[in-house]
């Protein structure tokens, strides 16, 4: 037999290599004919190339082609073939900047599609540094992207359902583990709906992560089988190794340590062949892990040291931290407490850099309570619009029958009744309507007072975020009472707008100088204005105007009396002026209709119709010494009685 053994290698290695260029060759052919094709849009050209497995030279060659071709589609999917290949290298640097490619081109041939898979791929390349911050936007804006198509496809819907599993996977990194299960449910139920046999695989492995760190560790093991069960079906190598790991992680949980080892060395070598280094280094982790709990103790820091190069070389802080913990386990039981308490510092440090228990804590409550603001207000909007509708329906009937009755009986007069009960009803309308928009509003800018200080938080500094986070409260709580009254003083008003100036200063690193000028003559609290009219104004001034300014930023509100009927308030900013922000405006390859100016109008209209005179919205587009746009000025006046 040992004779023959050589001739057996060789005509296993000649099938590998006939096999490989027969694959390579039916690759060429696809490729080829991939430019004969006319595609409606990148869902298509993701359907094409959906059978095929490209190696390195396969995705060059694709992109040289399209290049060449002038072939968007094909550019845009070569680049995100690039992305994925370097994220699975742990080569992040390289990932994000193919993703960026991908991005633009998507954005400059207004490729929807395109630009909400790309913003994904880039979030979870920026998840997997444990940039927490930057992994959270991309998804959400990808989110809000699909969530804008309705009825949505099934390609929308599965886009969907992978930005919620990433915002969940986000959730996991903050230890936030049951909003987590929430989303991932939520992203399950469209999975189970398009038999997404790949997403339901690595949705019960995340399922069964965040299970395991609240300690129902059965439930956690049953998950990973079920995942272990999907990617066994679809062929999924990596996914394979993914489930291995962790069903050997709950086997040492479980004291099961001999099985725990058998599960894991079954797919060490599967990991080093695949060569994604942020899966080599968790397998070599567990591995180390498995043996410390054997007592290896030399075999298991030969594994942890190799896990711990390949996090540093590689720049992975969750295995990082994960080797600097295990070493210290190794050194506390060889009893060179020195070194272990070395290990241990590093490992406290680098997940302080990530993480804070307090702080996390301190969002999660924030996130609830913003939740439950954002029900409650649906559920009132939604009881509002209701009775809308019911006294509409109320109107529309009532026209009927005093029309038929003021003909057969009364006619001028029930026309008269008739008339006064109409108006009621409308005012009662506006009214409502006013009332549903507001509670609409409020989230809407408390969400983004949010979202900026949460960077703070993050990143643990504890004065900046105590500090914004006290404005924000006494924001919360004055918008909370001004949304239950009709009108408030113009001195609330102005306290308001200098809060939300605060809070969303902290976005442009507090770069905006805003001023508030107020006529002496003027007794604030006798002045009355409808709740936080001032602040779509506001919100105008620094996104538009001052967004894509350069240099100095800065807004002015001037209070001035005019007459003795009149005051006039003044909203004025330095930035590039309203033509240059249409241009900006109509250049996005997703156009949004701004209705805020709109509804502010709307409730001014509504405001001064029990005043002797009306109000006068103007805008003055200024102008420098030399012509060009220097800012624009919204110009207010309020009756007095």
């Amino acid at each position: 037999m040992k004779k023959y053994l050589p001739l057996i290698v060789l005509l296993i290695g000649i099938d590998f290599c006939v096999y490989s260029q027969k694959k390579s060759v039916k690759n060429d052919s696809i490729i080829t004919a991939f430019f004969q094709k006319k595609f409606t849009d990148y869902f298509e050209v993701q359907s094409y190339f959906s059978n095929l497995r490209f190696n390195k030279a396969e995705i060059d060659k694709l992109l040289d082609e399209s290049l060449s071709a002038n072939n968007a589609y094909g550019e845009i999917y070569a680049y995100n073939l690039l992305g994925r290949d370097y994220r699975n290298k742990t080569l992040y640097k390289e990932s994000i900047e193919n993703h960026v490619k991908a991005l633009e081109l998507s954005r400059h041939i207004k490729e929807v599609p395109a630009e909400i898979i790309t913003l994904n791929m880039i979030g979870v390349v920026y998840r997997r540094q444990d940039k927490i911050r930057s992994a959270l936007n991309y998804h959400q804006y990808a989110l809000e992207l699909a969530s804008r198509f309705d009825p949505p496809s099934s390609d929308i819907k599965k886009s969907k359902s992978i930005s919620e599993n990433s915002i969940g996977n986000i959730y996991l990194a903050l230890r936030q583990y049951k909003l987590a299960l929430e989303k991932f449910e939520k992203a399950m139920e469209t999975q189970y709906e398009l038999n997404d046999k790949r997403g339901l695989a690595i949705n019960h492995q995340n399922i069964g992560f965040a299970f395991q760190n609240l300690g129902d560790i059965d439930n956690a093991l049953e998950h990973y089988y079920k995942s272990l069960q999907y990617n066994n079906e679809i062929k999924s190598t990596l996914g394979k190794v993914i489930c291995h790991n962790s069903i050997s992680n709950i086997l040492i949980l479980k004291g099961e340590y001999e099985k725990a080892l058998e599960t894991i060395i079954e797919v060490k070598e599967l990991a080093n062949e695949i060569g994604n280094n942020y899966y080599i280094s968790d397998v070599y982790n567990t591995l180390g892990y498995c043996q410390i709990k054997m007592g290896n103790l030399e075999e298991a820091e030969q594994n942890i040291t190799k896990a711990l190069d390949t996090g540093l070389k590689y720049g992975i802080p969750a295995n990082i931290n994960a080797s600097y913990e295990y070493l210290s386990e190794i050194y506390k039981v060889k009893e060179d407490y020195k070194k272990a308490y070395e290990y241990y510092k590093k490992a406290i440090e680098g997940s302080k850099k990530t993480f804070n228990d307090r702080n996390v804590l301190y969002v999660n409550n924030l996130i609830n309570k913003y939740d439950n603001e954002v029900k409650n207000n649906q559920i009132k909007s939604l009881a509002k619009e209701n009775e809308i509708t019911r006294l509409k329906l109320t109107r529309n009937r009532n026209v009927l029958i005093i029309a038929l009755v003021s003909i057969a009986l009364f006619g001028v007069l029930l026309y008269a009744i008739y008339g006064q009960r109409l108006l009621s009803n409308d005012k009662k309308i506006l009214m409502l309507e006013q009332e549903a928009l507001q509670s609409q509003m409020n989230p809407h800018f408390v969400f983004n007072a949010l979202n900026s200080i949460k960077l703070y938080i993050i990143n643990n500094e504890q004065k900046n975020a105590v500090y914004y986070l006290n404005k924000f409260s006494k924001l919360i709580r004055s918008i909370l009472e001004s949304s239950k009254t009709k009108e408030i003083s113009l001195h609330e008003e102005l306290k308001t707008m200098n809060l939300y100036m605060s809070i969303e200063n902290i976005r442009f690193s507090n770069e905006i100088d805003y001023v508030e000028k107020i006529d002496e003559a003027i007794n604030l609290e006798k002045v009355k204005v409808p709740p936080l009219i001032l602040q779509p104004f506001l919100e105008n001034a620094i996104w538009h105007g001052l967004s894509s300014k350069k240099g100095e930023k800065k807004v002015v509100l001037t209070v001035s009396k005019i007459s003795d009927e009149y005051i006039q308030i003044d909203i004025e900013d330095n930035g590039i002026g309203r033509e240059e922000a249409l241009k900006i405006k109509t250049s996005k390859s997703l156009k949004r209709k701004s209705i805020g100016i709109e509804l502010t109008k709307q409730r001014l209209r509504n405001f001064t119709n029990e005043f002797q005179n009306n109000y006068s919205l103007v805008y003055t587009d200024l102008i420098d010494k030399n012509d060009n746009p220097a800012g624009t000025r919204v110009s207010l006046k309020m009756p007095l009685y």
